[in-house]
């Protein structure tokens, strides 16, 4: 019988902001998406003081003030370093790893030879120790049941963080509600409560025939999983993105096309570094221009894309694509409030088709060049070489008034230690 883990990091992005604060323990904690909207992460005291997710800053400052609650921007670079250092120890648990996500990963623990339980401890304790991140580790025959066992590992306390659900299947699937089941969206999820499927164990016992009729061959998948059968493998390789958008909204309005540009530039760049990590090159690019809404209406999207003739990952060439498409919507009056550009038509750097009336400008001078500029930013920091017409002041770049430092990334931001 196969044995999977999944290793879920609790409250992750507010671990992360009490990993260098330890004052932060047991105080309430919530995170802001970018420009400081909403809320997108909170620790389980802003939980538990009614802190609700996705809720709007400003409709909730009266809670936060009088409760003391302790509110953070979105450190990106931060948490994504955290999760990198999180990996690295997993990895050491098994040689087959899924990074599911930014803060989960399943483990295959097939050939353990050791209390899968004390395991799961054994990996919960060595991430603690190595980068202070709690985590909860839900142990099962199949994805899906792992998933449903992290979930009892995080609300049961008396099982310590950790759970393996395989000699009691039944039992814990009855306290599942059907939405938390791994797969099952919301529609699926209103489907089966008109038809009296409430729980994860209502649907393990659902007919096979009815299921496929109405959930098709996914649905029936989910069914095989919760009865135990391992349908879903683990997806070791992570697979090569086919569009990459990188889009944000400005911290206020902009009206000038220079400022715009300098915008179009800095998202581009981002976007054409992700395509030169997966070895690939786009053929296609799209710009869109939001503007601010008026009159209580919804803001007008622009959006202009063109075909590359031949595919490249050149981070000046694309800048010129995108400068030229902004320059098509681009209107001189309006308020602007978000500039976005997509990459497609993506294939292996490798397999690029030449195109006879149209001669590559990346050649290799072009991909060296850019392979040294990468390899700077990755190792001193992302935004230690930029390209010139991404500007440098920046005034238009997204309102971050409460981050924290960027302790690991950056090398003017690491933490100060006083003996």
């Amino acid at each position: 019988m196969s044995r999977f883990a999944l290793i879920d990091c609790n409250n992750f992005y507010a671990a992360c902001e009490r990993v260098f604060n330890p004052a932060l323990e047991k105080k309430p904690v919530v995170v802001l998406s970018n420009n400081d909207g909403c809320i997108i992460a909170r620790s389980n005291e802003a939980k538990a003081l009614g802190v609700k997710m996705g809720e709007p800053l400003h409709q909730c400052l009266n809670l936060i003030k009088k409760h003391g609650v302790h509110v953070f921007s979105s450190n990106f670079p931060l948490y994504g370093d955290m999760s990198r250092r999180v990996m690295e120890i997993l990895s050491k648990f098994t040689p087959d790893m899924e990074i599911y996500s930014i803060d989960e990963a399943f483990l295959d623990l097939d050939g353990i030879d050791a209390d899968l339980t004390e395991y799961g401890m054994t990996i919960r304790e060595a991430v603690k120790r190595g980068t202070h991140i709690p985590v909860s580790v839900g142990i099962g025959p199949s994805k899906t049941l792992a998933k449903a066992a992290g979930k009892i590992a995080k609300k049961v306390p008396a099982h310590k963080g950790v759970f393996d659900i395989s000699d009691r299947i039944e039992e814990s699937l009855a306290d599942v509600d059907i939405e938390d089941i791994w797969g099952i969206g919301r529609q699926h999820t209103k489907f089966l409560k008109r038809h009296g499927i409430m729980t994860a164990l209502d649907l393990m016992k659902a007919p096979d025939e009815w299921v496929r009729k109405h959930m098709a061959v996914t649905g029936l998948r989910t069914v095989m999983e919760l009865r135990g059968i391992s349908c879903i493998p683990l997806d070791e390789a992570e697979q090569p993105k086919k569009t990459i958008i990188c889009s944000r909204s400005f911290g206020r309005k902009v009206y000038a096309i220079e400022e715009l540009q300098e915008a179009a530039s800095a998202y581009i760049s981002r976007a054409a570094e992700k395509l030169r990590a997966q070895d690939s090159a786009a053929s296609f690019v799209q710009v869109m221009l939001m503007e601010f809404p008026f009159n209580n209406g919804y803001p007008r999207t622009h959006i202009c894309s063109a075909n590359i003739p031949v595919a490249t990952a050149y981070t000046p060439d694309l800048i010129r694509y995108a400068h030229a498409l902004l320059r098509r919507i681009y209107r001189r009056g309006p308020a602007y409030r978000k500039v976005g550009v997509m990459l497609s038509g993506i294939v292996k750097r490798g397999q690029v088709q030449m195109n006879l009336f149209h001669a590559s400008r990346e050649g290799e001078k072009e991909i060296a060049l850019m392979k040294t500029m990468d390899e700077i930013n990755q190792r001193w920091g992302r935004g230690t070489i930029i390209h010139g017409a991404s500007g440098f002041s920046r005034p238009w770049w997204m309102r971050q008034t409460r981050r924290s430092a960027r302790f690991t990334t950056s090398w003017s931001e690491l933490p100060v230690v006083k003996a």
